[in-house]
């Protein structure tokens, strides 16, 4: 998609973020395993900038904006641009195999992890129901653990990325549970994550932006030893 430029002579990328947002979060680890730079703007649902739905109408983030006026609006294509640019911990390795999987999350799982978050606008059916359609993807990640470290061999990669910030959420519904359910793997998997030196640099706060705020960089050095984590 192009647009007309709405900020002259950009010198970085700009990238609407929401940091909760598991969307966003995901574009901002391949942007921080790429050491590419961006200009980082923190929004506020409740308040989309007018800048930001000048670019993409559609209102949600992640949007990454480009000087010619090129813009990127789903979290996946931003992941494999920014690796496409560099990709020193060589998170496409398994290319074909993550994005394979990294499908079965953005539609199957993320149906039911709605309905699991957010079970009484669907009263449809009990809580219950929409966990254990879930679990079902749990258990698919739970046989991929069981054999190596991450989701696509034993180093962390595309799959990892992509899918990591929606098994955060689940575990968050009822961490009591998360807590005493058999998905062992998964959940070492998930906690090595969530103390990693990777998720530390993506998960610093920011105020909201505003138009007249000084440029806030984001993803300028690459984190060493991600495959460690």
């Amino acid at each position: 998609m192009n647009i007309a430029d709405p900020r002259a002579d950009l010198p970085y990328p700009v990238f609407y973020n929401f940091r909760r947002c598991p969307y966003a979060m995901r574009a901002r680890l391949a942007i921080a395993a790429a050491g590419l730079p961006v200009e980082l703007r923190e929004i506020e649902l409740s308040h989309k900038p007018a800048d930001m739905l000048a670019v993409s109408p559609k209102g949600t983030v992640p949007v990454i904006l480009f000087a010619d006026g090129t813009v990127i609006e789903q979290s996946l294509d931003i992941m494999l641009w920014a690796l496409a640019q560099h990709d020193p911990q060589h998170w496409l390795a398994q290319r074909l195999d993550a994005l394979s999987l990294i499908q079965q999350n953005d539609n199957d799982f993320k149906y039911y992890l709605d309905r699991y978050k957010y079970a009484d606008r669907y009263p449809e059916f009990a809580p219950l129901h929409y966990r254990q359609q879930g679990e079902l993807f749990l258990a698919t990640l739970e046989q991929r653990l069981s054999h190596s470290r991450f989701l696509c061999g034993n180093d962390f990669g595309l799959a990892d990325a992509a899918i990591l910030p929606f098994i955060r959420q689940f575990a968050a519904v009822d961490a009591a549970w998360f807590i005493g359910s058999p998905y062992a793997a998964v959940k070492t998997w998930l906690d090595n994550f969530l103390t990693s030196r990777l998720f530390a640099a993506v998960m610093r706060k920011y105020p909201p932006w505003k138009a007249d705020d000084p440029l806030v960089l984001f993803g300028s050095e690459a984190i060493p030893g991600l495959q460690l984590i």
